[in-house]
């Protein structure tokens, strides 16, 4: 595995240097660059890919093929974060889905739960948002800051520990070379920095693979999130919002299931895929009149053993992959950008060296302890519900309805999923 290399002797003579830069413009790298665009810092960020979407592309959507296939389910704690960097007014603007409830049931059995906003006294559960619209809303805001600079279409390729060690030589594609005090990997599950750096990471393979794609229903989906557990695996349909119709029928879909189930499913025409997805939710919707492309992709979770090192700090897929059974993902990545953000900024009121490890461990020992509990929790639903075991059926269904009927117990779990707690 590759490692930072020490090269004292080299020219950094035409290096362009940066106080940070974040490489990856996904929706955490950006939302990492909008949280210290007023930092006073000056960040760099770099991408092989370079972004594609504009606000105007999403608001002249008017079919179910215009929808992107990726959603988050985003917390109120993530959307009160994207207020205040800038960037959820303009999704707002656009098209967002507020959910009011969601109903989750076990097949083959008698347990379910229901969440309500109003038992909560809260304005709604969450927002159901497509990834490439909040990346177009934050790339418009970053677009407005002198601070942050776009070197998209540009990646890392190799990467050295500068003369005295305290910061960083990035060599890219194109031959540029760049210089920082401090290197944030928010590249993704594959993350190059990651790998560069020689972070030690932790893996288990679900042996399953997500099917997403949007769809029509024949019922309006009534603001509510639908999720089915099935030996097979989890089934979710999560509404989505299309502006000036009268009602809402448009829902994207997240199934997960075993390989071998997951191709079949992909081989099948439109009418046998939406017959199949209209049985698997019990036609809590009727049935479904229009599927997207499916598009398909492996799950697994994985969890770096560190997330800093002097001068290195990675946050989101980069640290930790998590199965979307809940939706959390990009919720605890954008957790993340928000803690190391606070760390940073702190550290600079003090007068510290923010980028040294010891600063950015402050980062670690928040974030670690509460992304691995929030992956061990979805680890054991996920055993829990692909059981065949007649006990455990027993014991699931029983928890269902007993977290139901017990509403301290029923606050506590949807308060921790909308990041509340």
């Amino acid at each position: 595995m590759a490692q930072i290399r020490d090269n004292a002797g080299m020219s950094t003579a035409h290096a362009q240097h940066y106080d940070i830069v974040i490489s990856g413009a996904g929706m955490v790298g950006l939302a990492m660059a909008g949280a210290l665009a007023d930092s006073g810092l000056s960040v760099a960020l770099i991408d092989p890919q370079t972004p594609q979407d504009s606000l105007q592309s999403f608001r002249d959507t008017r079919t179910l093929a215009d929808f992107d296939s990726r959603v988050s389910a985003l917390t109120p704690a993530s959307q009160a974060f994207l207020d205040r960097i800038g960037a959820w007014p303009l999704i707002e603007d656009v098209r967002v889905c507020p959910y009011y409830d969601m109903r989750v049931w076990e097949a083959d059995g008698t347990g379910a739960i229901h969440f309500n906003a109003d038992e909560l006294h809260v304005p709604c559960l969450g927002h159901i948002v497509e990834n490439r619209l909040v990346t177009a809303a934050l790339a418009t805001v970053l677009a407005t800051k002198d601070n942050t600079s776009f070197l998209t279409g540009k990646g890392l390729t190799d990467l050295e520990a500068g003369p005295e060690g305290d910061y960083r030589i990035l060599h890219l594609t194109d031959g540029t070379t760049l210089s920082c005090g401090l290197l944030i990997g928010a590249d993704g599950a594959r993350s190059k920095v990651r790998e560069l750096v020689g972070f030690r990471t932790r893996n288990w393979h679900y042996n399953h693979h997500a099917l997403v794609c949007t769809v029509n229903s024949e019922a309006p989906h009534q603001h509510t999130a639908w999720q089915r557990f099935m030996t097979t695996g989890p089934v979710a349909c999560l509404p989505l919002f299309l502006p000036g119709q009268e009602t809402q029928h448009y829902s994207s879909i997240v199934w997960s299931c075993e390989p071998a189930m997951a191709a079949e499913l992909q081989a099948a025409s439109a009418p046998t895929f939406a017959t199949r997805l209209a049985g698997a939710l019990e036609h809590r919707l009727g049935a479904f009149s229009q599927v997207s492309k499916l598009h398909s992709f492996p799950l697994h979770q994985q969890h770096a053993t560190q997330y800093v090192r002097n001068g290195i700090a990675l946050v989101g897929d980069a640290a930790h992959t998590i199965h979307p059974l809940a939706g959390q993902g990009v919720n605890l990545g954008l957790a993340d950008v928000t803690c190391l953000d606070r760390v940073i900024r702190a550290a600079l009121a003090r007068g510290e060296p923010w980028s040294c490890e010891q600063v950015l461990s402050r980062y670690q020992r928040e974030r670690k302890p509460a992304n691995l509990g929030m992956m061990l929790g979805m680890e054991g639903f996920k055993r829990a519900f692909g059981s065949n075991d007649l006990l455990l059926r027993w014991l699931r269904n029983t928890g269902l309805k007993l977290a139901d009927r017990v509403s301290p117990l029923k606050h506590e779990l949807v308060q921790r999923a909308m990041g509340i707690k």
